[in-house]
């Protein structure tokens, strides 16, 4: 924890000063002469679920200010009423596209200032919110989304839910701002919340649940993360996680992508107890002078294991006992029909960098609405920006299928698709994202029709490789963890990561920093050649770069 006498960061200041969260952002809602809102509010902003952006394409003809909208969907699960919702929301206010994110929720984009207190009324109508979607709190909770094998999915859902609602900020300046439409006046903030305190946290914080042998949320890349532990086919508790996180910052070795460490193991009625203890840990002693330097993981990291695993102790109880053995296989999502084990079927439905929308050759944003209003079926997000159209009865089936053929949507289980591109994320970076040093959504369709060339190229049809991008090393699509990850640096530059594994338990590293745009398939094409030639019977591309392209790294450092 910092020292009294230590600077703190400007958003520790106004946190402080203002601890209901509201700032002026209900005044500048109810001005209709302002189009954005003040530094200070779009701090505050965060916490409600939005950013303030522009976009940058058009900032030669002076910004236009638009918002980005994140719902709180924990686990992902959308009701039907509430997939609706988002989907005609979108259509009057947004962009006409709803994005799926990493963390299992849906973006809204390019929404202006006008119709943001519609947009959030219509979300908060349909009984869910936008609360602590972003900010320095808990963010949206991950949970497996594949009904497929047992209702030990369904449990851990539950749970998931359990922990979301115990780690949500108790403000009212949320429902007073987009509910009721009234603005709090600032004299009037003597609220601490009773978990955060009256500055939070120091940075973002975020959970996750997983279902071995399936490592579907990347659990490993999470502040705290919760490994269910099944015995005959019943939930006896979970292994607690702690301290993994993506985000690092080019050429500051304070930063770095880490994966969690396993502290130990917990009964499920301890599951909010030992959540509050964890988040405070990190509240207590995480960085406030720093905020590149603020995540829970450099707490774990410079303090040790043992001292983390003492300190959640002490907060919620000797209610740690050792961890209990697991094992991941792989990562990802399935795609196409699979039964469910209730006995109805779901559709897995790969989505290209999660946008969900209508082109003249697919209409899937279409597709889905036609099918969610007739079906009423449940839509899951996954943590890989996918979808599962879920709950649909066997004699549905057909009339499903013949809906996504109509409108173009190939409901095949690869999808007519390259196994690589089923195993591809993306963030949207430009031209929305005021973070971003490089293209990412939009450079991604290239970027896989030149993978696939070089695999084809050098023998390898077929192949899948784990892939994934981002504009900025903040790594919001986990590209650190990927077999093949491309971090922006700058306009057209790409740093390029190698050697994650299939089961996402193992970080990639640095193969080159400072590539540009040509300079991409020549760097790659190089490894795939290499990677024919020199593999193991079965060995995956990851495996390969940890084995023999990694010792001659460490040689030339």
């Amino acid at each position: 924890m910092p020292e009294k006498d230590t600077k703190l960061t400007h958003n520790e200041v106004i946190k402080e000063a203002n601890p209901s969260l509201a700032g002026d952002i209900g005044v500048t809602m109810l001005d209709p002469e302002k189009d954005q809102f003040s530094k200070d509010d779009q701090q505050f902003l965060k916490f409600h679920g939005i950013y303030q952006q522009d976009d940058r394409d058009l900032r030669k003809q002076g910004k236009k200010y638009i918002f980005m909208i994140r719902g709180r969907i924990p686990g992902g699960v959308v009701p039907s009423d509430l997939y609706l919702t988002y989907d005609r929301l979108s259509d009057e206010y947004g962009n006409n596209t709803l994005r799926v994110t990493t963390r299992q929720s849906f973006q809204f984009h390019g929404v202006v200032k006008g119709g943001l207190g519609s947009l959030m009324k219509g979300i908060n109508d349909a009984l869910f919110d936008t609360l602590a979607a972003c900010g320095d709190v808990n963010r949206n909770v991950l949970a497996p989304p594949t009904p497929s094998t047992s209702k030990l999915t369904e449990r851990v859902y539950e749970d998931a839910k359990r922990v979301s609602e115990a780690l949500l900020p108790q403000t009212k300046a949320y429902h007073q701002i987009w509910v009721e439409g009234v603005p709090l006046k600032l004299e009037e903030d003597d609220f601490e919340d009773s978990l955060y305190g009256k500055t939070y946290l120091p940075r973002k914080f975020k959970t996750a649940f997983v279902i071995p042998p399936l490592n579907d949320t990347d659990v490993l890349t999470n502040c705290l993360g919760f490994v269910a532990i099944e015995e005959k086919g019943e939930l006896v508790g979970y292994n607690l996680t702690a301290g993994g996180g993506m985000g690092m910052h080019h050429n500051n070795e304070k930063t770095y992508p880490r994966v969690a460490d396993v502290i130990g193991f917990l009964k499920p009625e301890h599951l909010e107890t030992v959540s509050k203890a964890v988040l405070t840990v990190h509240r207590d002693f995480g960085d406030r002078t720093d905020r590149k330097h603020a995540r829970l993981k450099y707490v774990i990291a410079e303090q040790g294991v043992q001292w983390f695993r003492n300190e959640v102790i002490a907060r919620a109880g000797n209610v740690l006992e050792d961890a209990r053995p697991f094992e991941f296989i792989r990562q990802g999502d399935l795609h196409g029909w699979h039964e469910q084990f209730n006995g109805k079927l779901f559709l897995g439905l790969h989505v290209l960098s999660g946008r969900i929308k209508d082109t003249e050759q697919i209409r899937l944003k279409s597709a889905l609405r036609q099918i969610v209003t007739k079906f009423r079926p449940v839509v899951r997000l996954t943590a890989s920006q996918n979808i599962l159209v879920a709950d649909i009865a066997p004699n549905q089936k057909e009339a499903v299928n013949a809906i996504f053929t109509e409108h173009g949507v190939d409901v095949s289980e690869k999808q007519g698709v390259s196994e690589v591109q089923l195993a591809s994320m993306a963030c949207p970076a430009l031209p929305t994202c005021g973070l971003s040093l490089a293209e990412s959504e939009r450079y991604l369709p290239d970027l896989l029709s030149t993978v696939e060339n070089l695999l084809d190229d050098n023998g390898l049809t077929g192949e899948r490789i784990i892939l994934r991008m981002t504009g900025c090393p903040n790594g919001c699509a986990r590209p650190y963890i990927a077999e093949l990850g491309l971090v922006g640096r700058s306009p057209n530059k790409y740093a390029i990561y190698i050697g994650g594994n299939e089961a996402s338990t193992r970080l990639g590293r640095l193969f080159d920093q400072n590539v540009k745009v040509d300079e991409i398939p020549g760097k790659i094409g190089g490894l795939f050649a290499r990677f024919k030639s020199e593999r193991e019977e079965c060995e995956r591309f990851g495996d390969f770069c940890c084995r023999v392209v990694w010792p001659e790294l460490e040689e030339t450092t």
